[in-house]
């Protein structure tokens, strides 16, 4: 096993009040005991929580030892006010950054300046003199949006051979899509890093409803199992093992790295990574 494969980073959302912050910064500091490589902040459609990712942001730089990386998206964006936004991270010391086209918020207007991730990559990278490392988004499973997934995967490996460090998965939990994903990737002559995402199954309607909402498929034998469970507290057990397993799987064979999406929760994820061999 490489060691790179035991690399782990953490997602977090913004929260909208004073006390949710407390309580983030709270759980932060202790995914820093993991290690953590990188805490990142999620950042609402069309600008939704632009404030709210950078207060986020700005605290748990102040309270832990853990490097920050702000999504930062372009639907909804124009060059003066992205500018400004990342100029308060640069002076605030952060280096990088997860750079993602992001969803159009229903009823929303104007796409913005930067229609497609490559436009908002090279302006970052042009605007402040390649200063960022800029992590990017994949949909191993196809963007819902794509025409088709030759065309997606043309699209993704065009973004990934900009100056871009490597690229964080959606979640799946069919190690294979993982696999197949990434294969194709080296076809195609993009070997730049690809890190899993990973999301811990804590409720089976809230995870239907995420999969739907994000594009992921669930796999018909994970959805056979969670039939199996009417309590919640066993859809929580199962799911802490079968995300252990599918963790495993992919470390065994020397991935970049694992990403979990944490939905501002400690506890699943401590008892998935305490699995691990």
């Amino acid at each position: 096993m490489e060691q790179n494969s035991r690399t782990f980073s953490f997602e977090f959302f913004p929260p909208k009040t004073t006390l949710g912050l407390e309580k983030l910064i709270k759980i932060a500091q202790e995914f820093e005991t993991v290690p953590a490589e990188y805490f990142s902040v999620t950042f609402g459609a069309g600008g939704s929580t632009q404030q709210g990712t950078l207060d986020a942001c700005e605290s748990l730089f102040d309270n832990t030892k853990i490097p920050i990386a702000p999504h930062i998206s372009g639907v909804g964006s124009d060059r003066e006010s992205l500018s400004t936004i990342l100029n308060k991270y640069k002076d605030k010391g952060l280096k990088k950054l997860v750079v993602l086209r992001g969803d159009l918020p229903s009823g929303y207007g104007a796409i913005g300046d930067f229609p497609y991730a490559v436009n908002l990559i090279d302006f970052i990278n042009k605007e402040f003199n390649e200063y960022f490392e800029i992590e990017v988004g994949a949909y191993p499973e196809t963007h819902p949006e794509a025409i088709s997934a030759e065309q997606d995967l043309i699209y993704f490996c065009e973004k990934m051979s900009r100056r871009v460090n490597g690229a964080v998965t959606q979640f799946f939990y069919d190690p294979d899509v993982y696999f197949k994903f990434t294969e194709n990737c080296k076809k195609l002559g993009c070997e730049k890093p690809i890190t899993p995402g990973i999301m811990p199954i804590n409720n089976k309607d809230a995870l239907m409803r995420m999969a739907k909402n994000c594009g992921a498929n669930l796999p018909s034998s994970l959805l056979k199992q969670l039939n199996n469970y009417s309590n919640e507290e066993d859809v929580r057990k199962f799911g802490i093992e079968y995300v252990a397993s599918l963790v495993q799987t992919l470390i065994n064979n020397d991935v970049p790295g694992i990403h979990f999406y944490t939905i501002n929760n400690l506890e699943p994820i401590n008892e998935i990574i305490k699995q691990i061999d």
